[in-house]
């Protein structure tokens, strides 16, 4: 599991409101776009500065490009760094706190220890 780059995919997408909206009209292309061209990039570098070994696990992109945030969870990314993406992206489609209540109500089953989201 490369909790690492799973973590770096939210952040990075969360902080451009331009992603943001392509990864909740297309989230499978933008996943397989970001992964090609994003992934290597260090973030705070000039874009010659990249590495070219990253790439998602497979339950990894598929959590990512299904939307399937009680997985990612499940895999160990970074709760806060979920949360605040799927809101931007999802709370427009519910009443006032509704997503994150959803977002509790679908993470529910879990129970501590909750999966560790150290990287």
């Amino acid at each position: 599991m490369s909790k690492y780059l799973v973590d770096k995919f939210l952040y990075t997408v969360d902080r451009d409101p331009q992603l943001v909206e392509r990864y909740r009209a297309d989230p499978r292309g933008t996943v397989q776009w970001w992964e090609t061209e994003r992934a290597g990039s260090i973030l705070g570098c000039v874009h010659a500065e990249a590495t070219t070994w990253l790439e998602f696990a497979p339950v990894e992109r598929e959590a990512l490009a299904t939307h399937d945030y009680p997985k990612l969870f499940e895999l160990g990314a970074h709760p806060f760094l979920t949360l605040t993406l799927f809101i931007a992206m999802f709370e427009r489609d519910h009443e006032p706190l509704g997503f994150q209540q959803e977002y509790a109500r679908r993470l529910a089953h879990f129970t501590l220890p909750y999966p560790d989201y150290s990287t």
